[in-house]
């Protein structure tokens, strides 16, 4: 496809394409795991370089993506409050909550601010002592320590108005729920980079050997991921099943400690929704007793439990694309009453999100 040549390193993504094809000699499923490498998967043509039969799909690897409805509408309700600023990343803005968005509520009069960093949350309730500041914390362990250091030094600072509604996601959680499902399709993961520098790749060993299935940390250029696709090819070729660390430039294998001791002094380790996946136990981040001055859904219980049990009726099949079940294309909707302008689900809204990638990429058929 043009967009392989277009890479500055496409001489050395045909070499790893042969090399995969010259030791692949059977169909094999791989999932992605992070939205990133889908991107990359899908801008620069990397499922076209593979030999027939080796199949990508794309997994729960946008965390915006995942982020459940309920989040979303309790994130409006505060937004709503006259007192509140209310905060979080821009992705998270035009992601569909039961009836509207966040960015809906902006234009409504709601004080909803786009964030690039937790530690902005904080600036801005420092600024702003007669107003409450919340936070939409959404992400997977790449960003929570970013999100801990924000909770930590509002306890140091004595800040009353700042709060946190957390929505943070834990990677191999969900990865189990994948490989747990009676309809899982995977054979082998590529797993998150980012998340594993954080995180280290222990977590990853043992589902590695409980589920037979390799796992091969990765990170986020093409010749990463096709390098990637390679070791995890070899595994199975070989009858392996162990955790190999393709991205050893970035990772090791115990992560970062200091990150990690922070998570643990601030976190608690919940059960989260996953939009489309369902509740998985020990999947989320919730705050530690010790700092739940700063929980927003306690601030605003009173406001929160007057909230609707509601179900969006939706054409999306976000669940679906989610769980590595369908792709893009075969939504309906796709590129037509589903559009990055006007989304039905929030794969379409991210920038990982695969629809996103999809539709920028392969909206237009390109020939290879």
């Amino acid at each position: 496809m043009k967009f392989v040549r277009e890479y500055r390193d496409a001489a050395l993504a045909q070499d790893y394409a042969r090399a995969i094809a010259q030791t692949v000699t059977r169909p094999w499923t791989i999932m992605e795991i992070c939205g990133g490498q889908t991107h990359a998967i899908v801008k620069y043509g990397l499922d076209a370089l593979l030999p027939d039969g080796i199949e990508l799909i794309h997994g729960p690897g946008c965390p915006v993506c995942v982020t459940g409805e309920e989040l979303i509408d309790q994130a409006i309700a505060i937004a709503r409050q006259p007192e509140v600023i209310l905060c979080s990343f821009g992705d998270m803005l035009r992601v569909p909550g039961s009836d509207l968005d966040l960015l809906a509520a902006k234009a409504q009069g709601a004080d909803v601010r786009i964030a690039y960093s937790p530690l902005d949350s904080l600036q801005l309730a420092r600024a702003n002592p007669d107003r409450q500041v919340v936070f939409f914390a959404v992400g997977f362990e790449t960003t929570a320590p970013a999100t801990a250091m924000a909770v930590y030094q509002a306890q140091q600072q004595g800040l009353k108005n700042f709060s946190l509604l957390a929505a943070h996601v834990l990677v191999p959680p969900a990865m189990a729920a994948i490989l747990g499902a009676a309809d899982c399709r995977v054979e082998g993961f590529l797993a998150a980079g980012h998340v594993c520098t954080v995180m280290g790749y222990t977590e990853y060993e043992p589902l590695a050997a409980h589920y037979q299935v390799p796992i091969v940390v990765t990170g986020f250029e093409p010749i990463d991921v096709l390098q990637g696709i390679y070791l995890c090819i070899r595994q199975l070729e070989a009858g392996q099943a162990t955790c190999e660390n393709q991205y050893a430039r970035s990772v090791q294998r115990a992560g970062n400690p200091t990150a990690q001791q922070l998570l643990q002094q601030v976190f608690r380790v919940v059960s989260r929704n996953w939009r489309g996946i369902g509740e998985i136990p020990a999947s989320g981040l919730g705050l530690q007793p010790e700092f739940t001055a700063f929980d927003a859904q306690a601030r605003f219980a009173t406001v929160l439990a007057t909230l609707p049990r509601q179900t969006a009726a939706s054409e999306c099949i976000s669940g679906a694309i989610l769980r590595g079940q369908q792709k893009p294309h075969d939504c309906p909707a796709f590129g037509t009453r589903c559009t990055p302008e006007h989304p039905l689900g929030a794969p379409m809204v991210s920038s990982e999100g695969a629809c996103a990638a999809y539709f920028r990429y392969r909206h237009t058929a390109v020939p290879v």
